[in-house]
């Protein structure tokens, strides 16, 4: 048996299994239908459908996929709000994005301050 059978990361939940399906556009992006399934492959009616959309947004550094949840419980739904869950997915990625510059802007060594490493002669 090798390590990675042992790995508790590596197991499947055999509790939260779902089906899934993908409905796409071939424009704009692709909605994932993910049905609850038991492990005998049948419906689990205890849990929720979920409706999880991707798509991707150009910036300067390329392409960046975007993943969320649409709150919803068919297809139509699903498509109905695509576009505003994708917005409100951009608008947080970039509120993330920005919160990582205010951090890394703060973490410049500024020679005098008490923890900084670099010895200036």
């Amino acid at each position: 048996m090798s390590q990675m059978d042992t790995n508790p990361e590596t197991s499947m939940d055999a509790t939260a299994l779902t089906r899934e399906e993908v409905y796409t556009d071939s424009r704009v992006g692709t909605i994932r239908k993910m049905t609850p399934v038991t492990l005998d492959g049948e419906l689990d009616s205890s849990r929720p459908i979920q409706f999880v959309g991707s798509t991707q947004i150009m910036t300067p550094g390329g392409a960046l996929p975007l993943s969320f949840q649409i709150e919803t419980e068919t297809l139509e739904g699903a498509v109905a709000g695509f576009g505003e869950a994708a917005k409100l997915a951009v608008e947080r990625t970039m509120e993330e994005l920005k919160e990582m510059q205010r951090q890394q802007a703060s973490s410049i060594v500024v020679p005098g301050r008490e923890n900084n490493k670099i010895q200036m002669p």
